[in-house]
C-alpha cells in the first residue's frame, strides 16, 4: 500500500465516522482556550477540566489574570503538572496579551509563540480551533499514532511531523486530523499496549502489518517456545546443582 493511499484511508474512515471532531478541554472563548492548553502539556485533559472552571471565574479576563501574583495562580492550579511554571507562564501570556496585542488573541503563528508557554503546538491549536486556519498541531499522541499509522516516515521530530502531514494531508481536514489523531491514540492506539484488537483501522496500519503478520506471529511463537525452553534448562541445571551439593555434604559427613 503506498503512503498516498493510506492517507486517503485515513480520511475517508474518519470522515465518516467523526466528522465533526473537538477537543476534549471546557473553554467558552478563545482566552479560556489559550488558558486550557498552555496547562495540558502534559497533563490530562481531564485534570485540566477539573481545575478550570475555578480559574476561568476567579481571573475571567486578560487583564484579571496579568494583574495576578503567578503564587496567587498556582493555589488554583497545584494540582496540575509543573504548576509552578505553568502559574507564571499564564501570568506573563496574560500580560503580553494586554501589552502587546491589546487584550486580543493574535491569530499568527509567530506572534503567538511570543507568550510565554505558548510553542509551536499551543499556537497551532489556536490557530486551528479559533481561526480556523490550516494548521495541524502535533502532540505526543499524533506524534505516534500518525508513524504507527503510516502517515509519517523518518519523522523523528513534531516539526518533521507536522511538515509530512501538512503535505499529504488535505488542506481543509488540517484542523479534524489533529483530533482524529489525538482521540485515536488517547483511546485506542494508546503508547503502551495498543488495543489493536479493537482498532477499526489496522487494516491499512503499517504497525499492525509489521506486528500482526504471519511471519510476525510465527517469530513471536518462536521466541515464546525459546523462554519456555531456556526456562527448563535453567530449571534442570538448579536441580543438578542442588544434588550435587547436597551429595559433596553428604561426603563430607
Amino acid at each position: 500500500m503506498t503512503r498516498k493511499e493510506r492517507y486517503k484511508h485515513f480520511v475517508d474512515y474518519f470522515s465518516k465516522q467523526q466528522p465533526n471532531p473537538v477537543t476534549e478541554l471546557h473553554y467558552g472563548n478563545p482566552f479560556q482556550l489559550l488558558i486550557a492548553v498552555i496547562l495540558s502539556a502534559q497533563c490530562t485533559d481531564k485534570r485540566i477540566n477539573q481545575v478550570t472552571p475555578a480559574l476561568f471565574e476567579r481571573y475571567p479576563t486578560p487583564q484579571s489574570l496579568a494583574a495576578a501574583p503567578p503564587e496567587e495562580v498556582f493555589n488554583y492550579i497545584r494540582s496540575v503538572s509543573y504548576p509552578n511554571n505553568k502559574a507564571k507562564h499564564l501570568v506573563g501570556m496574560a500580560k503580553i496579551l494586554v501589552d502587546v496585542f491589546n487584550s486580543e488573541i493574535p491569530a499568527g503563528i509567530d506572534d503567538l509563540q511570543k507568550m510565554p508557554g505558548v510553542g509551536r503546538k499551543t499556537a497551532n491549536v489556536i490557530a486551528s480551533v479559533v481561526f480556523d486556519a490550516p494548521a495541524i498541531a502535533v502532540d505526543t499522541h499524533v506524534f505516534r499514532v500518525s508513524n504507527r499509522i503510516g502517515l509519517t516516515t523518518n519523522a523523528l521530530t513534531p516539526l518533521a511531523t507536522e511538515k509530512q502531514l501538512m503535505v499529504y494531508l488535505p488542506k481543509e481536514t488540517l484542523g479534524v486530523a489533529h483530533h482524529w489523531l489525538i482521540l485515536h491514540g488517547r483511546y485506542i492506539c494508546v503508547a503502551r499496549s495498543p488495543k489493536c484488537e479493537i482498532c477499526p483501522i489496522s487494516w491499512f496500519c503499517k504497525y499492525y502489518e509489521r506486528t500482526h503478520t504471519e511471519t510476525a506471529l510465527l517469530k513471536a511463537e518462536a521466541l515464546k517456545l525459546k523462554k519456555v525452553k531456556d526456562q527448563k534448562r535453567k530449571n534442570a541445571l538448579n536441580k543438578i546443582s542442588k544434588e550435587l551439593a547436597k551429595r559433596s555434604v553428604d561426603n563430607i559427613g
